[in-house]
Order: structure tokens, then sequence, then C-alpha cells
């Protein structure tokens, strides 16, 4: 259902502060929350928990490994599900093992 993600996920009054105790334990040099998403794992549109600190985490916006790049391996793995093509648990277990290569291990591409 289209904007059901909207319906579950958690308020900035609950992520920002998750988001600026994150940006202090990974140690990041820049500190600046609005160059990072506080991104989901395993993403809402993939059944992730939309409270559980285990399942957030501050993503960058800029370098390789992207906020930005980590949205189209979650919508491409979405509509793999959605299609049939992958099992919901797989694509699951790609994502949360590591989201750079989820794709190629679950042969989405």
């Amino acid at each position: 259902m289209s904007g059901w993600t909207a319906t579950v996920r958690p308020p900035t009054s609950y992520i920002n502060p998750l988001k600026a105790q994150g940006i202090i334990d990974y140690g990041y040099s820049d500190t600046n929350m609005a160059d990072y998403e506080d991104n989901h794992l395993v993403p809402l549109e993939l059944g992730g928990s939309p409270r559980s600190t285990s399942n957030l985490w501050p993503e960058p916006y800029s370098g390789t490994k992207t906020a930005t790049t980590k949205d189209g391996v979650e919508t491409k793995l979405k509509n793999a599900v959605c299609a049939g093509t992958i099992t919901l648990s797989a694509a699951r277990s790609a994502i949360k093992t590591d989201w750079t290569t989820a794709l190629q291990v679950t042969g989405i591409s």
C-alpha cells in the first residue's frame, strides 16, 4: 500500500536525539545533523522495525555509501518482493547483512 511507511515512521522528536547520539557513537567528524538521514537498516517497506534502536543509524548523505544510494536498493528489493521475484525473508537478510551487496546477492539488477 502506497504511503504506509508514513503512518509508522517515528516523528523527528524521537529520531533526532537518536541521530545526534549515533553521530557521536559512530565517531563521525562531521556533526551537522542535516548531513545525515537516520536510516532503518531493514527498511520500513520490508517490514523493518520503525522504532528499534538496533534498526536505526545515522547514514551520511555524502561519500560512496550514501543514504540516497541505499534508498534505491530498498526500492528495488521492495519491488522484487512485490513481484514475487524474491522472498521477503531473502530481501531482509540481504539488506541486513550488507546493503551494498544486497542486489547482487539476491540477483536483482
